[in-house]
């Protein structure tokens, strides 16, 4: 997940001349995607990365009928996973836990009924429909036992949208490391994962954060500059990605303990990590906390470290980061 839009800039370091730049562009996930890798030749094609994306979307694609979590979601009791779901899944049950089930992927349900799944709705749903959706959700009903995804409760399904791009970003990462790739920056929908430094220039990487404006959330400027030689950086935001009904304005965030979307004074986060998966795992969750949980949760979990954007009462906007953010910022 990316609603927030990561501007790519660069800042000069030492030289190699013998590697080059090479860039693939193109569309999958419902989103674009632009790798740029630095090589002494061409090691990897557009139709490489393409087939990368199939098998991804054979797996966790909520859109396609016939792949292994659509399958899971119609079936009764289970279905056998392969690597990528087992994955995606394995870590959500490990953020589920670490979050105090705040990050709950068998949100699915409630997702659908609120308009944010792949068929939208024309209304609201009302506090019955809401209250009998609750007892299929809960990621205590899901398990991993060997290759098999099972369940307890029938009507339980999953919606991994909210980890599975970054796994993506982490998974086209593995298959450049395969291809002798040691200089990248994949990015997927705004995620991103970077390792090494910019050639022939031997330039290091950096990102840009956008920030929305005071009076309008749809726009903004290039606020934070973040330099990273490995890791990923993810973003998860309030302002793009939402329902309008009427005067009221809905947040995608839905908490799996109610069943009611959850207003936040955070607007954006944007997480640092060591992989893209764990980057993409926490940006919604800590979202979801709201501002004073959500630092507190990052004090007690050193290895992460996040920027926010949030509107203060009185409507103007400000931000705030942990120390360690801070550092990688110029």
């Amino acid at each position: 997940m990316g609603p927030l839009a990561l501007y790519l800039a660069f800042t000069p370091a030492r030289d190699k001349a013998s590697l080059q730049p090479f860039r693939i562009t193109g569309l999958a996930q419902g989103t674009s995607y632009s790798i740029t890798y630095f090589h002494q030749r061409e090691a990897v094609q557009q139709r490489q990365i393409d087939s990368v994306f199939n098998r991804l979307d054979q797996s966790l694609s909520i859109y396609k009928p016939a792949s292994l979590i659509s399958q899971f979601n119609g079936s009764a009791t289970g279905v056998e996973a392969d690597v990528h779901l087992q994955s995606v899944v394995q870590r959500s049950l490990e953020v589920y836990k670490d979050t105090d089930g705040t990050f709950d992927i068998t949100v699915y349900p409630l997702v659908k009924q609120w308009g944010f799944g792949a068929e939208k709705v024309a209304a609201l749903p009302d506090s019955a429909t809401i209250r009998a959706l609750m007892p299929c959700v809960g990621s205590e009903k899901i398990r991993l036992v060997r290759n098999r995804l099972v369940k307890t409760v029938p009507c339980t399904k999953i919606d991994v949208n909210g980890i599975a791009q970054g796994y993506s970003v982490d998974v086209v990462a593995a298959y450049l490391e395969e291809k002798g790739i040691r200089n990248y920056l994949v990015e997927i929908g705004g995620e991103i994962r970077v390792k090494g430094r910019k050639y022939p220039e031997n330039k290091a990487m950096s990102i840009g954060i956008q920030t929305p404006t005071e009076n309008d959330f749809e726009s903004g400027t290039i606020q934070k500059i973040v330099q990273i030689d490995q890791g990923a950086i993810t973003t998860s935001g309030n302002y793009r990605k939402y329902r309008q009904v009427g005067a009221k304005r809905l947040s995608h965030i839905i908490d799996p303990k109610t069943g009611f979307t959850t207003p936040s004074e955070i607007i954006s986060v944007t997480v640092l990590a060591k992989d893209a998966l764990t980057a993409d795992g926490y940006d919604n969750a800590l979202l979801a906390m709201g501002l004073p949980k959500a630092l507190a949760f990052l004090r007690r979990h050193r290895s992460l470290n996040a920027y926010f954007i949030y509107q203060k009462p009185d409507g103007s906007v400000a931000d705030t980061a942990t120390a360690g953010f801070y550092k990688r910022t110029r």
